[in-house]
């Protein structure tokens, strides 16, 4: 499959041999440029905890959870009820989003209260695995885009991802690579039952006491969610519910964060590039206002925010010219597209890489 490969410095071991006889590498100019710009960041105090968003945000979003459960128990058993099921997908998405603002540590300024509402939003509130997701995710922003160690293109991934790497892989996967650009919208279908598989996966291989803790949200999560449903709809009912509260829910995570990243430049495993330049050439940015970070979470910023990923939410938009600038200035490129034009994007070079992967096999 064609991937681009990020521009970097050679790795070079501290004090080898060969290191003596070769011609010094120049210094990556990102790297004092970014120094500058985070302390400037810091002084401006847009790194401090926004605890006042985040308490309206998340009253308001579990409220509106629970507004949509009640709107379901109303419609009783009727297809009205589906009308429903678009609606808490929504919701959970959104407090998904806020799962990841835990993630990073951007709501609380402690680690413990910061995974208790990710436990809360997470296992309890959508039955996805927290402890399972955070690592995952920390390990995609200190590697984006970086073959062999970012979890999203390739091992470990939900679904593995078509434009990853495909030597040694399968028939499946073979077809699954050449035919990944049609296949791209149909498989974002599948992308919440495969992260709760993993979760629940990795409470089997760890079994300790917090695996055990977030298993036991999980199962109190899947023992109300299914009760509520049936309690209501007659079985054939319930599992088309079921079905498009799910499809609408890893459809929106989809469309959410496949944008971000997704046929942007991929970084070789053996290429050595300073902290800013990984995070902003592997990254883009979605053009848009209020309404368009509020839909996708703040993820809209996705340059700010894998450059300082404990900047809360609300913050990255006061940050977007001084990153711009800095980009501009240190020649690293600043990626921004609409929504739409992303997507045409993401097609293009999902499409080129399906073609080579079908000439490879021809």
């Amino acid at each position: 499959m064609t991937m681009r490969t990020a521009p970097g410095l050679p790795a070079l071991p501290p004090g080898s041999a060969s290191a003596a006889h070769r011609p010094p590498v120049a210094v990556d100019p990102s790297a004092a440029g970014f120094r500058a710009l985070a302390l400037q960041v810091r002084a401006m105090g847009l790194l401090d905890r926004r605890p006042g968003y985040y308490r309206v945000k998340i009253t308001l979003t579990i409220v509106a959870l629970f507004a949509g459960w009640a709107l379901f128990a109303v419609a009783g058993d009727s297809w009205t009820a589906l009308a429903v099921a678009p609606v808490l997908g929504l919701m959970f998405t959104q407090l998904g989003f806020i799962g990841h603002d835990a993630g990073h540590n951007q709501v609380f300024g402690t680690r413990r209260r910061n995974r208790l509402l990710g436990l809360a939003v997470g296992n309890a509130l959508t039955g996805l695995s927290f402890g399972w997701w955070v690592p995952k995710h920390n390990a995609h922003h200190a590697h984006p885009n970086e073959i062999g160690r970012d979890p999203d293109i390739g091992e470990g991934s939900a679904l593995p991802a078509p434009d990853a790497p495909g030597e040694g892989r399968g028939p499946l996967a073979w077809w699954l690579a050449r035919w990944q650009a049609p296949l791209f919208f149909p498989l974002m279908l599948l992308r919440s039952s495969g992260m709760h598989v993993l979760g629940i996966q990795r409470f089997l291989q760890r079994r300790d006491r917090a695996a055990a803790v977030e298993a036991s949200l999980v199962l109190l999560h899947a023992v109300l969610y299914l009760t509520a449903v049936l309690w209501v709809l007659s079985p054939f009912k319930a599992l088309a519910f079921i079905a498009v509260q799910q499809g609408v829910f890893s459809v929106y995570l989809g469309i959410s964060f496949a944008p971000n990243h997704k046929g942007m430049p991929v970084i070789e495993s053996a290429a050595a590039a300073g902290y800013a330049r990984r995070q902003v050439v592997t990254s883009r940015n979605i053009r848009g206002g209020r309404l368009t970070t509020f839909l996708l979470g703040g993820l809209n910023y996705q340059i700010e925010h894998h450059l300082f990923p404990s900047m809360p939410r609300p913050n990255l938009r006061r940050v977007q010219g001084l990153v711009r600038d800095f980009c501009t200035d240190t020649g690293l490129g600043y990626s921004e597209e609409s929504l739409t034009g992303s997507f045409r994007q993401i097609t293009r070079h999902l499409s080129d890489a399906g073609a080579a992967a079908s000439r490879r096999t021809d």
